[in-house]
This record gives structure tokens, C-alpha cells and sequence, in this order.
């Protein structure tokens, strides 16, 4: 029996798992069915007799908020909701702005607390708004996306987008609780799954070889919701990127392994307008990572298309059409990841096992741009 197969036998009967923050333990990310316990957590961390804002947009807010709000009322002293039009062209400025008014009309103190229910976008903006209102207030946080469980929502990472520069503005605020039901899942559009299967996808690739060839074997399962195996896949994903923000909370060294495909994916989404998904960009920017990695010789090239084929297997694109080049590695000049007018490029030294590379040449680039381009 392989490592693997041991860790996944061990964590399909974990319901928790406590991420640490600057050595100390700082909150539990909890797995359920459902929303039953939500209560019993929040009184667990003593959360009782709070006012809660609920941040939700208008698809997520729709399917769960009336219930949520029903289930936290026996412990709060009251419940209040803020829904924002979905999609990425909300998480502005202006949106948060419409938050602090709301808070502060209820009169919202630094003891009460902010709930992001729905996405990445939801829970990004949501997670701003708490750290900047009164200096910071404790926010939750409730993600029902298959991106927003295995990304947004660890690591305390918040922000908003910012004259199209995605998530230009923003800060470390660290939840008090990540409660994921993963039945959401299934209420989720096949292409908003598919999107999140690129950032599972991306933490085999820089830290687990063995998770990354059980996504291999599984997919199949995996795209049918079977629940167990999608447990397991969301914990151990959530595994591995606990481990990585414990070791760098603030993304002054490893952490920055987490970008993987994000360079050029995020360049690829500010260029098309974001009518592509978040999750789709980064599986195009991962062909392209991956590429350069080969044309290193770090990954042979059976690998970089054994990376192309599971993208490909997910629904994802693996190239993208009607832009340039030039333009792309343009806007990749413009990341807010640039170090010292350098680029840190996050590479495949091999499968399960990245680096950061400051020393990727426009030449590269370019080419690696060429090969995703339709």
C-alpha cells in the first residue's frame, strides 16, 4: 500500500483539521454533509449571541441563504445578509463600499462577525471587508465552490480587483472558521467544478506526485460527485495547502508556490475580460508552466502531455484564442507578483516538486505563450 493510500484511508474519517498561524493553532476547517453542525461550531468558538452579516451573491444566496439564516438564529443576537450581483465584475471597490454601509447601519462592532457564503469572488471580498472595517472584525467563512474549498478560502488571503487588476487590492485576515459542506457541490454548474479541478490539480503537481496520479485514477468518480471520494480529494488538497500558508502565512518565500500557472493564467483572464473562469485560466497557464518546465528538461515531455491530457479530461482548456503573444506577456509584466522588475515564475522541477524562477527569459515566455495559443 502506497503513502497515499494510507493518508486517504486515515482522512476519510477526519472531520477537521486545525491550520496553525505563526506556530499557534488559529481555526478548524471542518468537512460535513450539510450545514447541521454550523451552530454547534460557531458556539464551539464562542460566537454566541453575535451579530452575523451574511455576504452572498445572487446565485449562492438564492439556494441557501434563507436557510442559513434560519439555522444561526437560536445563537445570534441577530442576522443580517448583503447579496451582490454574481460573477467577477462585482468584487470592486464599490461592492465592498455597500458593506460598510450596511454594517454600519446595523451597527456592526469589532466582536461581531461576517459570514462569506458562496465563491471565491464571495469570499475574497467578504474576507476584505472584515479585515478593513473597524481594523478588522472575525469573519467565516462558508465556501460552495469546488476552487473556493481547495484555494480562496485557506490562508486568509482577501482582496478585491482593482481597474481590471485582479485582486490589485487586498490583505491577510485570517477566518475564524472554514466550514465546508461539500454538498454544495452538487448544486454547483458542471463548468464552475471543472474550474475548481484546476487548482486540485495544481497542488499535486507542486507538492504530491502520489495525490496528483490519484486524480488520475479517480476521475471518473470524481466527475460522477461520488461523495466520499470527493471528500477525500477536498482534504487532501486542503492538506496540502494548509501545510504550505502554515510555513509561509504571508507569502514571503514557499508560498508563492501556490501561483503555479497563475502568471500567465491570470494575465490570460485580465485580457479576456474575465469571460473565462478563474480555474480556466490557470489550466491554460498551467500548460504553459509546465511547458517551460519541459523545455528546462525538468518534466520529459510524456509528463507535460500526461499534464495536458488530465486538463483535457476535466473540461478545462488547455490553449486560448483571439489574443496575443505579446500582450500576454505584456500584462504579465503588470502581475503584482513582480519582484525587483523580475518575474517569479513557479516551475516543475519534477512532478510533485516546484520551485521559484526568477530567471524565465521573454524568449521562454514567448514560447510557451505560442504553445497555448489557438
Amino acid at each position: 500500500m502506497c503513502f497515499l493510500d494510507v493518508v486517504m484511508q486515515f482522512i476519510m474519517y477526519q472531520d477537521n483539521i486545525i491550520v496553525n498561524y505563526e506556530g499557534k493553532p488559529a481555526y478548524s476547517i471542518i468537512f460535513d454533509k450539510d450545514y447541521s453542525a454550523l451552530s454547534e461550531a460557531l458556539s464551539d468558538i464562542g460566537l454566541q449571541n453575535k451579530r452575523f452579516m451574511i455576504i452572498s451573491d445572487s446565485n449562492v444566496g438564492s439556494i441557501f441563504l434563507y436557510d442559513l439564516i434560519q439555522l444561526i438564529k437560536p445563537i445570534a443576537r441577530s442576522v443580517k445578509s448583503i447579496t451582490f450581483e454574481a460573477g467577477e465584475n462585482s468584487k470592486n471597490l464599490d461592492t465592498v463600499k455597500m458593506v460598510y454601509k450596511s454594517l454600519i447601519d446595523n451597527k456592526f462592532d469589532r466582536k461581531d462577525i461576517i459570514i462569506a457564503l458562496g465563491g471565491g469572488v464571495t469570499g475574497d471580498l467578504a474576507g476584505f471587508a472584515a479585515a478593513t472595517y473597524l481594523r478588522g472584525i472575525g469573519f467565516i467563512q462558508l465556501p460552495t465552490t469546488l476552487l473556493a474549498m481547495a484555494d480562496s478560502s485557506i490562508g486568509g488571503k482577501t482582496g478585491v480587483d482593482f481597474m481590471a487588476y485582479k485582486n490589485m487590492i487586498g490583505a491577510f485576515h485570517q477566518p475564524k472558521l472554514v466550514y465546508m459542506n461539500l454538498s454544495t457541490l452538487n448544486t454547483l454548474p458542471k463548468r464552475q467544478f471543472n474550474a475548481g479541478m484546476s487548482e486540485i490539480i495544481k497542488h499535486g503537481l507542486i507538492k504530491d506526485a502520489d495525490f496528483y496520479t490519484w486524480l488520475s485514477k479517480n476521475l471518473n468518480d470524481i466527475k460522477a460527485l461520488d461523495y466520499e471520494i470527493l471528500k477525500q480529494m477536498v482534504i487532501r488538497s486542503t492538506e496540502i495547502k494548509k501545510n504550505v500558508v502554515e510555513n509561509d502565512p504571508k507569502e514571503q518565500g514557499d508560498r508563492a508556490l501556490l501561483n503555479f500557472g497563475h502568471t500567465i493564467g491570470h494575465a490570460i483572464e485580465k485580457l479576456k475580460d474575465f469571460s473565462l473562469l478563474h480555474g480556466e485560466c490557470i489550466a491554460i497557464g498551467t500548460v504553459a508552466a509546465a511547458y517551460i518546465s519541459y523545455k528546462r528538461g525538468f518534466i520529459s515531455k510524456d509528463e507535460l502531455y500526461r499534464i495536458i491530457n488530465l486538463i483535457k479530461a476535466c473540461d478545462l482548456p488547455v490553449s486560448v484564442s483571439s489574443i496575443c503573444a505579446e500582450d500576454i506577456y505584456n500584462t504579465t509584466r503588470l502581475d503584482k507578483k513582480m519582484q525587483s522588475d523580475k518575474i517569479k515564475f513557479i516551475l516543475l522541477k519534477e512532478i510533485g516538486n516546484s520551485i521559484i524562477d526568477t530567471s524565465v527569459s521573454k524568449e521562454e515566455m514567448l514560447e510557451a505563450i505560442e504553445f497555448i495559443l489557438e
